[in-house]
């Protein structure tokens, strides 16, 4: 039975509509491209992209992109996403509900700071745009930026690793040798820098270098990613990193592990006791 056939009824074959799948007995296609011929061709990284964002990826542009997904996977317990994927672990749950309780935590706070990247450098972008030069558009969208925003800026400084986030020098550096082969502007990569500048000024010289959220946004507005889709995408990384900390914890035979040892209670702040 042809798919056209299966579909006579058009209220029912409309219920759905989408771009990204054509789906019948026997067919299976992605985008227009059936599944067959792209087995084998395209990296899993060229296939996140191509049934997102609907397009294929250059090998150096796919090479970037999969830079971005690999470099934040896991940052250990210290984490809430993976500490929580190993504490639903020893409740007993299946991977599924512990990759899902620990997804559930990326927001805005853990997990965001990408996305509200893309966004800053958007921002400062759009002042170039309006005839600033790139230190004029940088310290104009910083102001602006801060009076809506706080003083907070997603993608700058990092609590644990200092002076330098060890994986954004990597890639930086990536994205400089995309620059130069033509394969991105460059543009975002010295917006990036020049914000390091900038906060370095306001700080009398003390350094507030990207970290990672920051150096992946680099290359996600790069790319010209959405900034929505830059959450979605670290979701899709992190994601590995839970699966990896979920499995690892199951295989330990522990059972109801809370976040603090048994032997540390928390303080109590509220009304005492009068007995």
């Amino acid at each position: 039975m042809s798919h056209e056939k299966m579909n006579t009824n058009k209220g029912v074959s409309d219920w759905w509509s989408t771009d990204i799948i054509e789906m019948a007995p026997g067919i299976i296609r992605f985008r227009g491209q059936p599944v067959q011929d792209l087995i084998g061709k395209f990296s899993f990284a060229q296939m996140i992209w191509y049934m997102v964002l609907g397009d294929e990826l250059s090998p150096a542009k796919a090479k970037l992109f999969e830079a971005s997904l690999v470099a934040p996977v896991d940052h250990g317990p210290q984490a809430p996403s993976i500490a929580i994927s190993r504490m639903a672990s020893t409740c007993g749950i299946g991977l599924n509900n512990a990759m899902a309780s620990a997804i559930n935590v990326l927001g805005d706070a853990h997990g965001g700071a990408g996305e509200q990247c893309v966004e800053l450098f958007e921002f400062v972008n759009s002042k170039k745009k309006d005839g600033l030069s790139l230190e004029e558009a940088t310290r104009t969208g910083l102001d602006e930026y801060i009076v809506e925003h706080g003083k907070y800026l997603p993608g700058y400084g990092h609590r644990f690793h200092k002076p330098v986030d060890p994986r954004t020098p990597v890639l930086m550096k990536m994205v400089d040798e995309a620059a130069k082969q033509g394969e991105v502007s460059g543009d975002y990569a010295a917006i990036g820098r020049q914000i390091e500048k900038e906060l370095a000024d306001r700080r009398g010289g003390r350094s507030v270098p990207m970290n990672v959220d920051g150096s992946t946004a680099v290359i996600y507005a790069e790319l010209g990613v959405p900034a929505p889709l830059a959450r979605g995408f670290f979701c899709l990384s992190r994601s590995v990193g839970i699966l990896a900390h979920a499995w690892e914890q199951s295989q330990q035979n522990v059972r109801n592990k809370g976040p603090i040892p048994r032997d540390y209670l928390p303080t109590y702040t509220g009304k005492k006791f009068e007995g």
